[in-house]
């Protein structure tokens, strides 16, 4: 059999190791380096004039691209399977430039309800001040989708799975639709991540990133990342993320860069801990209910097994004594760290109500499914049996 190098076809975990670095070529390090420089030289005043043309690439001023900036986009294009990718300070700052990008005073945007709180202000509070608006949507029936659209909608987009419900949306119905009448999809896919979930694939146009979570993988840099069609990348690259200043340092890049080359083996891991973990739960006399889209007993676990490769490690689920017996849960733990985020390599437990969602009205929490005692429990890379122990000891 004739093998091929390839290395537009490499597969995920390659990808995540080799993609974007080279050795250096000054030093020959095999470790990318740091470049902390703010401002680059231009050479000649001929040759400073192309590189602010484009008609010459190159670096310019850090605020605008840098070299540790490429290097990450180009490792997260390629696990996608992308044109483009652009890195940005933090996944907010990735969906606030995406949005930016696209949108204009008087446009109109169909998103789902499942949102991650952070998102759902933006559409909710900011969009009005800035002559926009949205109509959120029960996003697990994909005619709903279609049902809120106007003539000035210009965009829907995606939370699958939900923050912190689990909710699914489908996206290849709801992305067919979209195109077919012209409307772009975006989809925030931080829960899934490239090894869970090929969005592009399944019809999305962009999809944003909190790297933060699953790429970075260690709880220590922020960071946030657009995906897509190179003309999309580049226009939010020259025009929001530069102007409006949400860049990505150096520093904070390395980082992720280097968390990459594990974050396939990681979200492998947490995937199998998570759906033990989430079959532990479901049969624990102290919960209510698990919702995990690996469980047969999710609503839509049909359309997680069509859509998605590996069912994540997040879950949420509730106690039988509802908020009072979450919280006393939550203070006994000792593995399971009681902290917000996600994606890291220790286990995270926290009560959205009153951390990650606190911001929302109560009927508009309850509403899209976030009860008074959910608790959502971010799956780490500890020995299973130890965190069946913990829990158990907790809920008893």
């Amino acid at each position: 059999m004739t093998m091929h190098a390839d290395a537009d076809s490499h597969r995920l975990f390659t990808q995540a190791v080799h993609a974007g670095e080279r050795p250096d070529p000054s030093t020959g390090d095999s470790v990318a380096p740091i470049h902390m420089a703010t401002t680059f030289y231009l050479g000649s005043t001929e040759e400073g004039a192309a590189l602010f043309t484009g008609e010459r690439d190159g670096y310019v001023y850090n605020r605008w691209h840098h070299p540790n900036q490429r290097m990450l986009e180009e490792k997260a294009s390629a696990l996608d399977g992308a044109d483009a990718a652009l890195a940005t300070a933090t996944g907010m700052a990735a969906i606030t430039t995406a949005l930016l990008s696209h949108l204009q005073a008087g446009d109109h945007v169909v998103a789902t309800d499942q949102l991650y709180s952070g998102t759902q202000h933006i559409f909710t509070h900011e969009f009005p001040r800035l002559g926009m608006s949205a109509t959120l949507v029960d996003g697990a029936e994909p005619q709903n989708f279609s049902d809120a659209v106007r003539p000035n909608t210009r965009l829907v987009y995606l939370e699958t799975p939900g923050n912190p419900t689990l909710k699914l949306n489908d996206i290849a119905a709801v992305c067919a639709f979209a195109r077919a009448r012209g409307i772009t999809t975006m989809l925030d896919n931080t829960f899934a991540t490239p090894m869970n979930q090929r969005a592009l694939e399944l019809g999305a146009d962009v999809i944003l990133y909190s790297a933060t979570k699953y790429m970075a993988g260690h709880g220590q840099a922020m960071g946030g990342m657009i995906v897509g069609k190179r003309d999309f990348v580049d226009r939010a690259r020259h025009g929001a993320l530069r102007y409006l200043g949400g860049v990505i340092s150096p520093f904070n890049a390395w980082l992720i860069m280097l968390g990459m080359h594990t974050y396939p083996l990681r979200v492998q891991r947490q995937n199998q801990t998570a759906l033990e973990l989430a079959r532990f739960l479901e049969d624990h006399p102290a919960v209510a209910w698990v919702r995990y889209p690996g469980l047969e007993s999710h609503p839509q676990h049909t359309l997680a097994r069509r859509q998605m490769r590996g069912f994540g490690g997040m879950i949420a689920f509730e106690l039988r004594g509802g908020l009072a017996a979450g919280a006393r849960m939550m203070d006994r733990v000792k593995l399971c760290t009681l902290a917000v985020s996600l994606g890291h390599t220790k286990s995270l437990i926290c009560h959205s109500a009153s951390t990650t969602h606190s911001t929302m009205a109560r009927e508009e929490r309850l509403a899209s499914g976030i009860t008074d005692g959910l608790v959502r429990l971010s799956v780490g890379l500890e020995d299973v049996e130890d965190l069946m122990l913990d829990l158990d000891q907790a809920m008893r």
